[in-house]
C-alpha cells in the first residue's frame, strides 16, 4: 500500500506541492490580485467597450475566492470558501438562537414588521405629486389580494406563516433598497447596463447573417434570433464548466434558509428569472416525480411570475426600462413563494427538504467540449425563437375577448382612474397573448397623445412582466415529460398558480 501511494505521488509530478492548503491561498491571492490589477488599469487609464465585461470577470475572481471554487477543476487549484464557510456558520447560531423565541412571540413581531416596512414604502417617503388616499390605494389592494388568497387557501390550518412573513419582507425590502435609495439604483443601474452591453456583442453575428443596414433596424425577429442564440448558447456553456450550477446553489441556498422551502423548490424559485419557467424545472429534473403537491405548484408559480434573461433583451429592444423588468423578476420571487405558499400549504415530507441540489440528470447527453456545449445552447435557442413568434402571431387575434375585464385589478396597482382602462386593456392582452404582445402595444401607446403617465408607465411595466399568460400553461407539457406520474396533478393546480404569478 505504500508503494502504491508513492507511485500515486510520483504521478502527480511538480503539481503535488499544490495540495498543499498555504500554498494553494498563496496561487488565488497572486492570480486574482493579477486579474484584479489589471481591470483597475483598464478602468483608470483606459476607454474600452468591454469596460462591463471586464469589470464582471474582476468581480466574480472576488466572489470565488469569498465563496469556494465553482467545480472540481477548480479545487486543485483554489481552497474552500472561508467566507460562505464562516457565514454558514454565523448563520445557523442566529436560527438556533431565533428558535428559542416562543413561535407566537416570533410571529407577532414578524407581522409588526411587515405593517410598518409597508406603511413605511406607501407614507414614509415624499411625494408631493399624490395624495395621502391615492397612496393608500396600492395598500389597500395588497391587502385584497392577499386576503383573497389566503380565503382560496386549499388548507388555512397549514399555511407556514413565517414563510408568508418573510416573502413579504424580503420584497419589500429588496423593492425599498432599488427604488428608494441611491447605492441599490446604482448597483441596479450596473446590472443593467452589463446585460445590455452583454446582449450588444449579437450586432456583430448579426451584420454578419445579414447586413449592416438589416441589423440596425428595430424588427423583432431579428432581435429575438440574435439575443435567444448569443444568450442560450452562454447558459450551456457556463453550465458546462459548472459556474451556472455554483451560481444557482448560491442563491437557492439563501432562498433555503431564509423561506424555509425545499431544496428543489430554492433551485427552481432562484434560478427561474435567469433561465426561464422550463429550464428551471430541468434543473431538478431527478427530483420531479417525488415532487410533492405544494412543490409543483410553487415550480409553476415562479416559472409564471418572471421572465428569463433571454427575454430581458427582447423587451428592452421593444424600449422597455431593462431596469424595470430585472427589479420586478428579482422582487416577484420572495412574493411568490408567499403566494405560493399560502394558496397551495405543504402537507406532505418534501424529499429535499434540507438539501440544495443542481441536478439537470443529463449525464449521458453531457457535451464533450465548450464548444459542443456553445453549439448544443443555440440548437435549443432555435427552438425557442421559434415558439416565441408563434407563439406571437396565434394570439394576436384572439385580444379583443376580454380588454376591459381586468379594471380592477389596476385599481389595486394603485393605476390613475383615467388610464384604468388603457392599463387593463394590456393585462388583458399578457394574460390571452403574452407579455411580449402587451409590451409592444404599451411602447406604441406611448408614442401617441394618449401616452400614459410616468407612474402608471412604470406600475405597468411591473405588472406585465412576467410568463403569467394561457399560453404559457404548456410549461405543464414540461412537468409532464419531467415527471410523468406528477402529469395529472400539474394540470390541476395550473391555472392556480397562473394566478398566483400573474
Amino acid at each position: 500500500m505504500e508503494m502504491e501511494k508513492e507511485g500515486a505521488d510520483a504521478s502527480l509530478g511538480p503539481y503535488n506541492w499544490m495540495g498543499h492548503p498555504g500554498r494553494r491561498y498563496i496561487i488565488v491571492v497572486v492570480v486574482y490580485s493579477g486579474v484584479e490589477a489589471c481591470w483597475v488599469r483598464m478602468v483608470c487609464f483606459f476607454s474600452l467597450n468591454f469596460e462591463v465585461a471586464q469589470t464582471v470577470i474582476a468581480w466574480f475572481a472576488l466572489i470565488l475566492i469569498a465563496s469556494g471554487p465553482v467545480s472540481n477543476i477548480l479545487k486543485k487549484w483554489a481552497p474552500s470558501g472561508t467566507v460562505s464557510l464562516a457565514s454558514a456558520r454565523y448563520w445557523n447560531i442566529f436560527r438556533h438562537s431565533w428558535l428559542r423565541i416562543p413561535y407566537l412571540l416570533r410571529l407577532s413581531f414578524g407581522w409588526l414588521v411587515v405593517v410598518g416596512i409597508f406603511l413605511s414604502m406607501v407614507f414614509g417617503f415624499r411625494n408631493d405629486d399624490e395624495s395621502l388616499g391615492a397612496r393608500a390605494i396600492p395598500l389597500s389592494g395588497i391587502v385584497v389580494f392577499q386576503t383573497t388568497f389566503f380565503l382560496a387557501s386549499e388548507n388555512r390550518s397549514r399555511i407556514q406563516w413565517p414563510t408568508v412573513i418573510n416573502g413579504l419582507i424580503l420584497q419589500q425590502v429588496i423593492a425599498m433598497f432599488v427604488l428608494k435609495t441611491r447605492a441599490g439604483f446604482d448597483i441596479f443601474d450596473w446590472i443593467v447596463n452589463v446585460v445590455i452591453d452583454f446582449f450588444g456583442f449579437t450586432i456583430a453575428g448579426k451584420v454578419f447573417v445579414w447586413d449592416e443596414a438589416t441589423a440596425s433596424k428595430e424588427w423583432l425577429i431579428i432581435n429575438i434570433i440574435a439575443s435567444v442564440f448569443l444568450f442560450l448558447a452562454f447558459v450551456e456553456l457556463l453550465y458546462y464548466i459548472g459556474v451556472m450550477e455554483w451560481i444557482l446553489k448560491k442563491l437557492a441556498w439563501f432562498f433555503f434558509n431564509i423561506m424555509n422551502i425545499s431544496g428543489a423548490e430554492a433551485v427552481v424559485a432562484a434560478s427561474s428569472p435567469i433561465v426561464g419557467q422550463g429550464d428551471a424545472a430541468c434543473l431538478v429534473k431527478p427530483y420531479m416525480n417525488l415532487m410533492t403537491r405544494s412543490e409543483l405548484h410553487l415550480v409553476l408559480t415562479s416559472g409564471y411570475s418572471t421572465i428569463s434573461g433571454t427575454f430581458v433583451a427582447i423587451y428592452v429592444s421593444l424600449g422597455v426600462p431593462a431596469q424595470n423588468l430585472i427589479t420586478s423578476s428579482c422582487i416577484s420571487i420572495p412574493a411568490v413563494i408567499a403566494i405560493s405558499k399560502m394558496r397551495c400549504p405543504e402537507m406532505e415530507e418534501p424529499v429535499t427538504r434540507g438539501n440544495v441540489v443542481v441536478n439537470r440528470g443529463e449525464q449521458a447527453n453531457k457535451p464533450e467540449n465548450v464548444i459542443h456545449a456553445f453549439f448544443k445552447g443555440a440548437a435549443f435557442g432555435l427552438q425557442i425563437a421559434a415558439q416565441i413568434i408563434a407563439n406571437t402571431l396565434v394570439f394576436l387575434s384572439f385580444l379583443s375577448l376580454v380588454n376591459s375585464l381586468l379594471t380592477w385589478i389596476g385599481l389595486g396597482f394603485g393605476i390613475p382612474r383615467t388610464e384604468l382602462l388603457p392599463v387593463a386593456r394590456l393585462l388583458a392582452t399578457k394574460l390571452v397573448a403574452n407579455e411580449l404582445v402587451a409590451y409592444t402595444e404599451l411602447q406604441a401607446l406611448m408614442k401617441t397623445d394618449a401616452a400614459l403617465s410616468a407612474r402608471a408607465y412604470t406600475i405597468t411595466t411591473y405588472a406585465l412582466c412576467g410568463f403569467a399568460n394561457i399560453s404559457s400553461l404548456a410549461v405543464t407539457g414540461v412537468i409532464a415529460a419531467l415527471a410523468p406520474s406528477k402529469a395529472t396533478t400539474a394540470a390541476k393546480i395550473a391555472f392556480s398558480a397562473l394566478l398566483c404569478g400573474f
